[in-house]
């Protein structure tokens, strides 16, 4: 046997951000969805929507750090229109 094989996992922290993090870009509020070693991110809104699928760490702005593992998404409700 030669070993174990490496996990292709990038680090829990890429250039002080890690998953879940709260972060701006271009004045809108996001968190990172997904890290790439390279220091690059997948970004996206409270509510799933992808903002930027490989933005640079440089371009960002630390908010606010996860304290937990899950994310809620934030639900909003809009009532039918035509209906009071």
């Amino acid at each position: 046997k030669k070993g174990v094989r490496k996990a292709n996992q990038a680090a829990r922290k890429v250039a002080g951000y890690g998953l879940g993090d709260k972060v701006m870009y271009a004045g809108q509020l996001c968190y990172i969805h997904g890290r790439r070693s390279s220091g690059y991110f997948d970004i996206r809104r409270p509510d799933g929507t992808r903002v930027h699928a490989g933005i640079h760490y440089r371009h960002l702005t630390l908010v606010e750090r996860a304290t937990t593992n899950h994310i809620y998404k934030e639900v909003v409700e809009v009532p039918p229109s035509g209906r009071v």
